[in-house]
């Protein structure tokens, strides 16, 4: 049985979904519950009571339109694993009465698979392509609950939120990109209330583990192609290099310390790379050529925040700029005032947000961050690469300067959430 299951095995199900509906009305409805709900339950009712939704009513579902629902699907990371999952769960789905759900990391339905059945009473509940099942939308849910808590989620019966749920379960849990940790989608097995089976959970973990497995598979024979395309080119050219695909990931590299990524290459922009200095990436096959222009200095950044946050690196002649959002300022000027240690997702989490229960939300901002800076942020914890100096440029002309990270600063890492300014919150959560 999984840690987080609804049901202990040989629970009577009709009896339970019982008390569970006594405790739902009586949690929600300010009274003392005849058992207290589950702690993953708790916590999701109190955030979604927060956001003002009704429990006894369908909160409101606009799923987006067809077209938009299909580039969703293109542009999916998982769409390379479909295949899989519908191996997987979707056979078993179409003989069951479940349903087979996998959205994209913003709860939105991209697809389902079950018996006609079961989907016209999903129809009914709004349970379909294009509807975005997270929290703030429709209220305690698997879907919603495992992207609020980073965690997989079962849920049966009453505690889901809105009542027109109750006579569902609904077990759920995270795709993550196995290189970058990012969170690509959930997996969610649903069905009537009664028919939930404690195996249900196992079921869903063996459907992920094997999404991920074949998420690094996919990418180890992309970093192959990029490769084997290269060939004739690699053997040509001398010096430090790197050899990269079209999302930084390093395919090959020679004449540098081992680097994991850089920031995404595009033709005529400039790359800063630690160790090779400002490049100029060239396409080669189907990846990119990265060689330094320079003589591969330490990199000197400046953080400009005297009007729109902009980061701008000068190499001999050459100048790299580049825009930022607020929030990915304020994280570069985080751990800046960190220096050398660093700070951990849970630190950054409690710097940005006043507590430790967004890391998912920071590592995937930090994700982004990478893809737009590349190397200059190294990862566990997060901190300036060595050989960065950044220097801030603050709207009352302040200057502070923090050198080369291999420096050990004076301030305690611990201590870079006293210390942080107040950041905006501009809407930009993701970069």
């Amino acid at each position: 049985m999984t840690g987080y299951s609804a049901i202990a095995p040989g629970t009577d199900l009709s009896q339970y979904a019982r008390v569970l509906v006594r405790v739902h009305d009586a949690v929600l409805g300010g009274g003392r519950p005849p058992v207290r709900p589950r702690g993953v339950v708790a916590r999701s009712w109190s955030r979604v009571l927060g956001l003002g939704l009704d429990p006894s009513r369908t909160n409101a579902r606009e799923p987006l339109l067809p077209d938009e629902v299909e580039r969703r699907r293109r542009c999916s990371p998982l769409l390379p694993v479909i295949g899989e999952l519908r191996q997987v769960l979707g056979g078993v789905a179409d003989a069951s009465a479940f349903l087979m759900v996998v959205t994209d990391a913003d709860g939105v339905i991209l697809w389902r698979e079950g018996s006609a059945r079961i989907r016209l009473r999903a129809d009914a509940l709004g349970f379909t392509e294009g509807a975005r099942w997270t929290e703030g939308t429709v209220g305690t849910n698997a879907i919603g609950t495992a992207l609020a808590e980073a965690a997989p989620v079962q849920l049966f019966s009453a505690e889901h939120f809105e009542q027109a749920q109750h006579p569902w379960y609904c077990t759920a849990a995270p795709i993550h990109h196995p290189v970058s940790g990012d969170l690509l989608g959930i997996v969610d097995v649903s069905g009537p209330a009664l028919t939930l089976h404690p195996v249900i959970g196992a079921l869903v973990e063996t459907a992920v583990k094997l999404a991920e497995s074949q998420l690094w598979r996919h990418h180890e024979l992309r970093l192959e192609r990029v490769r084997q395309s290269a060939r004739g080119v690699l053997a040509t050219v001398s010096g430090p290099l790197l050899l990269v695909d079209d999302h930084g990931w390093v395919a090959h590299q020679a004449g540098i310390a081992a680097r994991d990524r850089v920031a995404v290459p595009r033709g005529g922009t400039l790359l800063a790379v630690p160790g090779l200095g400002l490049c100029a990436p060239e396409r080669v096959g189907e990846g990119w050529l990265v060689r330094p222009r320079g003589s591969g200095d330490d990199i000197v950044a400046e953080l400009d925040l005297t009007g729109p946050p902009v980061l701008r690196l000068q190499s001999h002649t050459d100048l790299w700029v580049t825009p930022l959002s607020r929030r990915h300022a304020g994280v570069l000027g985080l751990l800046q005032q960190a220096g050398r240690p660093g700070l951990s997702a849970a630190q950054l989490s409690t710097a940005l947000f006043g507590d430790e229960q967004h890391c998912v939300t920071v590592r995937a901002e930090m994700s982004r961050l990478r893809k737009v800076i590349g190397g200059l942020v190294t990862t566990t914890p997060y901190r300036l690469a060595a050989g960065v100096t950044l220097r801030v440029v603050r709207p009352d002309d302040e200057e502070r300067t923090v050198h080369r990270t291999d420096a050990h600063l004076p301030l305690d890492a611990g201590s870079a959430t006293a210390r942080a300014e107040p950041l905006p919150d501009d809407g930009d959560l993701l970069g």
